[in-house]
């Protein structure tokens, strides 16, 4: 076998055109993961190599160490064909043998050296072999096809390559972007691999305007980055560029002064990262008039449509500078400065010209134009919607209002949620839709009205992703919880189901939206109540099922429910013990499973659990048997035992559950281990005897019903 010799790092680079930016780091990863995998599976890449991604908005490339230019070679062993078929009566090869070792390029001559092993029940020949490392070019060149072909590009593109490409004619490649060079190093000595029409060099490109050096001659691959910044202007490193972004970033705010900070925007900083190969941080500013404007609309105006860090002061609060991150560095930035300020300008003052035109109306002139808007072909429009979620929101509230003390709960609810879609119609969320909700707010107070209905109507879309903040008052929490059992009902109803990735009406996140506001703000609603409330609202609409609406939905509910808590860290068996049974206050499911967790950690649980299973598949057996007992049929001491056991343990567990204490429940009831164990010891509960049988099944089923108030313990059973 050959040693791998020469192992240097490898560089390799696609130098392209414009790459999408919110793809950039996605497909700077892929191609140098991919390149790094295939080259390890050919064996040219050690385990121990160490990858650096690299990823500009005008390329993509990967630097690998201990790179081999020759794999080790390796014996390979390729089974043929069974004995009895490979060799005749007197051992000598059959046809068919002989065909097999020529399609492999030996002959007759192999014949003694083949190797038999079993193989099964049948002894089988197998030819051994030594297979030649790959050498780095044709494992360079296999490794570039795949990593091109798997990178995950949002859109091809389809160019033609002219014929000084060195191929005849012109031919047409499908890549992200047109491909305009390709760098392949090992060391100092370039691979010879082709990709995209181009074949490998060492030539590169720097900034478009300030690279000192054009084109870049690289000298070897480690030196890569280092030229690239002196030579070309650019910071290839995608994490590096983005760190002395924030860097740049944090430094700015600091000269503005006044404790101001740029706004804290984790994507907004991977896009600009994308859109810059040099990236030079700048002050600018607008007229303080269009601070009248609610902040978010101006944020979002300046973060969506320019790129733009708007700098916040020490409260919070926007000011009129903001930050730019530029890809050119002039000895003078005004004009850049100035260009981005008159940029920005026109853009606010959009703004400002639909938050004044909006005022002019109030919100509850809007609601009827609702009734244009089309929510669904087979649930009507949002106005029907709308009345829909304030008739759930006002039944949610009459139920509320005397427990949490809140007697104008229902009338605001109601009021909430007959506004709360009204800014759907309104200039400024037409031209940015993220807005909905937020500006509801803002013309709700313009309007003059309660602060509570205000606040509800921006927080009914609350929980919005998954750790987001509940709404933040009880009207918020009965038109957010109204407005989430309305999309989840209607869709169950219709049939309008998620599937495998998809969910286009997010119905997933709705569910455990529902699921956090009944147990985190602890609310005493039953799910079955709230679903069947909600399913009555939709009465007379074509092809709507009540049980889709009902039944599947809180199967779907108490799925996601399971989900959820194994994340926290429950356990599987916890999960089903506690769900089984189906309770209706998701409130009280935290304390349900602090108690089985609690339950499960006693030195009886194991046994109690066990028997448990058993007396279910028992009466499982036995459709006949009820729950009475009558003591004069009890006639075996463990059958008195235990029913004398469960006269003192049963009501006292049965008060501590009415009492809410779950835990204690549960411990009381661990008291019974002993005389259930001695009762299947002792007792034939299938007694030939009808009266007896059925009365020690009776016994049986209280037991059972007793211990499985909490939750279904069997499920705990190993």
């Amino acid at each position: 076998m050959t040693t791998p010799m020469n192992k240097n790092s490898l560089l390799v680079e696609l130098f392209v055109e414009e790459l999408p930016p919110k793809a950039l780091k996605k497909l700077g990863d892929a191609f140098a993961g991919v390149l790094r995998d295939q080259l390890a599976a050919q064996g040219l890449a050690e385990a121990g190599s160490v990858l650096t991604s690299y990823a500009s908005p005008r390329r993509l490339a990967a630097h690998i160490t201990h790179v081999a230019e020759r794999a080790a070679d390796k014996a390979v062993s390729q089974k043929l064909m069974p004995v009895a078929v490979g060799l005749d009566a007197s051992g000598q090869p059959t046809p068919a043998l002989l065909k097999r070792l020529g399609a492999l390029g030996a002959d007759a001559s192999a014949v003694p050296g083949l190797k038999r092993a079993m193989d099964g029940k049948a002894e089988a020949l197998f030819y051994e072999s030594t297979a030649k490392g790959a050498t780095l070019a044709e494992g360079l060149q296999k490794a570039l096809a795949e990593a091109i072909a798997r990178l995950p590009i949002p859109k091809v593109m389809s160019y033609q390559l002219e014929s000084g490409c060195e191929l005849p004619g012109w031919s047409s490649v499908s890549f992200v972007r047109p491909a305009h060079g390709l760098v392949a190093l090992h060391g100092d000595a370039v691979v010879p691999v082709e990709a995209l029409g181009l074949k490998a060099g060492r030539e590169t490109h720097g900034h478009r305007f300030e690279a000192a050096i054009d084109p870049v001659v690289l000298r070897d691959a480690n030196s890569y980055a280092l030229q690239l910044q002196e030579e070309g202007a650019v910071i290839a490193s995608f994490e590096a560029r983005r760190a002395e972004i924030a860097r740049q970033l944090a430094a700015a705010a600091v000269t503005v002064g006044g404790g101001s900070v740029p706004i804290q925007d984790e994507a907004l900083l991977d896009e600009v990262t994308a859109l810059v190969e040099r990236p030079n941080v700048l002050v600018c500013s607008f007229e303080r008039e269009f601070l009248e404007v609610p902040q978010e609309c101006l944020i979002l105006t300046m973060k969506a449509n320019q790129k733009y860090f708007p700098l916040l002061d020490v409260s919070g609060r926007l000011t009129n500078r903001f930050l730019v991150v530029s890809n050119i560095s002039p000895d003078d930035a005004s004009a850049v400065i100035g260009g981005n300020e008159r940029v920005v300008r026109p853009r606010l003052a959009d703004a400002k010209f639909f938050f004044d035109q909006d005022r002019k109306k109030s919100l509850a002139s809007r609601v009827e134009s609702l009734g244009k808007v089309v929510y669904h072909n087979k649930l009507g429009t949002q106005g029907e919607r709308v009345e829909r979620v304030m008739r759930i929101a006002r039944s949610i509230a009459q139920s509320l209002a005397d427990k949490l003390g809140d007697a104008g709960l229902a009338s605001h609810a109601t009021q909430a949620a007959q506004l709360a879609k009204a800014d759907l119609v309104t200039d400024m969320v037409g031209e940015f839709p993220e807005l909905q909700g937020i500006m509801g707010r803002y013309y709700a107070q313009h309007d003059g009205l309660d602060a509570s209905v205000a606040d509800a109507i921006e927080d009914h879309y609350k929980p919005r992703f998954a750790g987001d903040e509940l709404p933040r008052n009880s009207v918020g929490l009965v038109v957010a919880l109204a407005d989430k059992l309305e999309t989840l009902v209607g869709m169950f109803g219709i049939g309008n189901l998620p599937t495998g990735d998809r969910d286009p009406f997010a119905l997933r996140r709705h569910a455990l939206g529902v699921i956090r506001m009944l147990i985190e703000k602890y609310l005493p609603l039953g799910l079955d109540a709230l679903l069947q409330e909600t399913a009555a609202q939709f009465g007379g609409i074509a092809g709507f099922e009540s049980s889709r609406a009902t039944g599947e939905l809180q199967d779907f509910i108490l799925d996601r429910l399971a989900g959820s808590l194994r994340e926290q860290g429950a356990s599987a068996q916890e999960v089903e013990a506690v769900l089984a049974p189906r309770p209706q206050r998701l409130g009280e499911v935290p304390k349900l499973l602090a108690a089985v967790r609690a339950f499960a950690a006693l030195p009886a649980a194991a046994a109690l659990a066990a028997a448990n299973k058993r007396i279910g598949n028992i009466l499982k057996k036995a459709p006949e048997a009820d729950a009475h007992v009558s003591e004069l049929l009890l006639q075996e001491p463990a059958e008195k035992a235990l029913h004398a056991a469960m006269a003192q343990v049963v009501p006292a567990a049965n008060a501590q559950f009415d009492a809410g204490d779950y835990t204690a429940s549960l411990q009381t009831l661990a008291a019974l281990r002993e005389p259930v164990d001695a009762f299947f010891d002792g007792v034939m509960v299938n007694a030939e005897q009808a009266d007896l049988r059925l009365n020690r099944l009776g016994l049986l089923m209280s037991l059972h019903a007793a211990m499985n108030r909490v939750a279904q313990l069997e499920r705990l059973a190993v």
